[in-house]
């Protein structure tokens, strides 16, 4: 079976490419970082463009996380995989308004969201409520705790465990582009940075690390595409897709920004240089929607049925 990506969603992430490297930047982070406040999302900006709304608009699951991987390279906010949980979840949601699912712990882009979904007594309910946050680890998630106050019982409850599937999966496609970029900006520094005389890629040491870092970002690659087919096309495979992308993700998006600090060597360990933002993104993203343990937990328990 072939799951590779079609002409018309390369055509989307070349679209997706071009949009995203305009509006957002890790420039956006740090400015957020300095300021101490989550990062003001670009709603607007996406919007625009319709990508938020693909799949209320009849797109499929891969063609959002096509957009999501862009989205990841430059850590761009608000969170496409907040977009797509809710479009699963309330399929005639204003995405523009500022939306945000309800778990146990701080919800995804709360911070500067205006409604809310969560499951209260199985459940579905969407309103308002009251946000609670603190400094943010990584300002582009928007992390905070939410006390619901005015709700209203809606259709949907029937939906909430595919709708989290669907939100791992495209996180875990965010992921990928963040990972990537380390990577690549990792590459390009063994390239110039000269040491003794020599470009630092050529020492195995620092070779080796990228490459592996490398492999692990194509595995990921294969394994985000199949997650996000199965959402598609096989329901059946989807617990199975979404738990081994959510903890695969993890893993190799901290490989790769651990692997770009120490490429820098010492300035990569400095508040200047955009490695740690990278590196940021990974320790928040670990944790979002189920940690990787309990992620790897539900690979090994649906195996062995």
């Amino acid at each position: 079976m072939n799951f590779d990506l079609s002409d018309e969603q390369r055509a989307l992430a070349s679209a997706a490419r071009d949009f995203f490297s305009k509006a957002a930047s890790p420039a956006d982070s740090r400015a957020a970082l300095e300021d101490g406040s989550p990062l003001a999302p670009g709603l607007k900006a996406v919007a625009d463009t319709g990508f938020h709304a693909i799949l209320q608009e009849g797109g499929t699951v891969l063609d959002l996380s096509v957009v999501a991987t862009e989205a990841g390279r430059v850590l761009s906010a608000p969170s496409i995989a907040g977009f797509g949980r809710v479009s699963v979840l309330d399929p005639t949601a204003d995405l523009t308004a500022g939306v945000s699912v309800v778990d146990a712990g701080p919800a995804l882009d709360a911070a500067t969201a205006t409604v809310f979904y969560a499951l209260r007594d199985g459940q579905l309910v969407r309103g308002a409520g009251t946000v609670t946050s603190g400094p943010p680890l990584d300002p582009t998630r928007g992390l905070a705790d939410v006390t619901l106050t005015e709700v209203t019982p809606i259709d949907g409850a029937d939906r909430w465990e595919h709708a989290l599937r669907v939100g791992q999966v495209l996180l875990a496609a965010e992921d990928l582009g963040t990972a990537e970029r380390a990577v690549e900006i990792g590459v390009q520094y063994a390239k110039d940075r000269k040491a003794f005389g020599r470009a630092i890629g050529s020492y195995q040491a620092v070779k080796h690390s990228l490459v592996n870092a490398f492999v692990g970002v194509e595995q990921l690659r294969s394994l985000a595409w199949w997650a996000a087919w199965a959402a598609d096309e096989n329901p059946a495979e989807l617990p199975l897709a979404a738990a081994a992308v959510k903890g695969l993700a993890a893993t190799v998006l901290e490989q790769a920004t651990e692997t770009l600090i120490q490429v820098h060597g010492g300035i990569g360990f400095t508040w200047e240089h955009d490695a740690h933002l990278y590196w940021r993104r990974a320790k928040v993203d670990r944790f979002l929607l189920g940690d990787d343990v309990e992620a790897y937990d539900t690979v090994a328990r649906l195996s062995l049925v």
